[in-house]
């Protein structure tokens, strides 16, 4: 993320959080609920994308993905498991110094990069990624111009943000924040993007929106794809093919 799009007050209460970004009982306890559905949004699109079958282990093989805004890893962990040869920034270090710890542990080979996207060397990746951060960036058009100019040609992106929404704000804010669920000031609702707005940015930048979701709360499983947009939503997009 550059310096026109880093907030610093996100990205030191983010760190403050690193410490425990792993327990799946601790402040993070959300994502962990919403990782293994993201994950399949996430290899459904990597199949049909790249006709892959779905019972290939290693999906990603041969291919670069960055996550951006990767916290503490939990998303770039299972793409290095498909196969990816996987970078990961996030703009506070100390999630990058818990990314790598935790990664070494894992015997995984993760590039991690603490601080601006546009720092990073001049690479482009088959699969970008940024799961819930556009709506803590400080410039969200900037932001997701940088993430285009990361895809690669025939590249997939896929993100994932809440929805400007008063159920989203009554539940994802108020409700969770009140009673832990999340960290108290997470949240900024007046930041969340509705999906025609992401969209505009993601068509702004050139890119081709060719699948959106929702993300919804399940009694069953916690969270579920599909069904409603009104709390969160994913989005894949690519180069329009000519």
């Amino acid at each position: 993320m550059s310096a026109a799009t880093i907030n610093p007050q996100e990205a030191a209460h983010f760190g403050a959080l690193a410490a425990d970004w792993w327990d799946p009982h601790g402040s993070s306890a959300m994502l962990h609920k919403l990782n293994p559905v993201r994950l399949a949004y996430i290899r459904d699109q990597i199949d049909a994308h790249w006709q892959v079958d779905a019972r290939e282990r290693y999906a990603l093989a041969g291919r670069s993905a960055i996550d951006v805004g990767c916290g503490a890893g939990l998303l770039a962990e299972p793409l290095a498991r498909m196969g990816a040869k996987v970078t990961g920034v996030d703009a506070a270090p100390e999630n990058i110094a818990a990314a790598r710890d935790h990664a070494a542990g894992q015997g995984l080979a993760i590039a991690y990069f603490a601080g601006e996207l546009a720092a990073l060397p001049p690479a482009t990746f088959d699969l970008v990624t940024s799961m819930e951060v556009v709506e803590h960036v400080a410039d969200p058009a900037a932001f997701i111009g940088e993430l285009a100019a990361r895809l690669a040609p025939g590249g997939l992106m896929i993100l994932s943000t809440p929805n400007r929404t008063m159920l989203s704000k009554l539940l994802l804010v108020e409700a969770a924040e009140r009673v832990g669920a999340v960290p108290r000031g997470t949240h900024d609702w007046d930041q969340f993007l509705k999906p025609e707005e992401l969209t505009e940015l993601l068509e702004g930048a050139g890119l081709e929106v060719i699948d959106r979701t929702g993300l919804s709360p399940s009694a069953a499983k916690g969270f579920k794809l599909g069904g409603s947009e009104a709390l969160n939503y994913l989005v894949a997009a690519r180069w329009p093919i000519e």
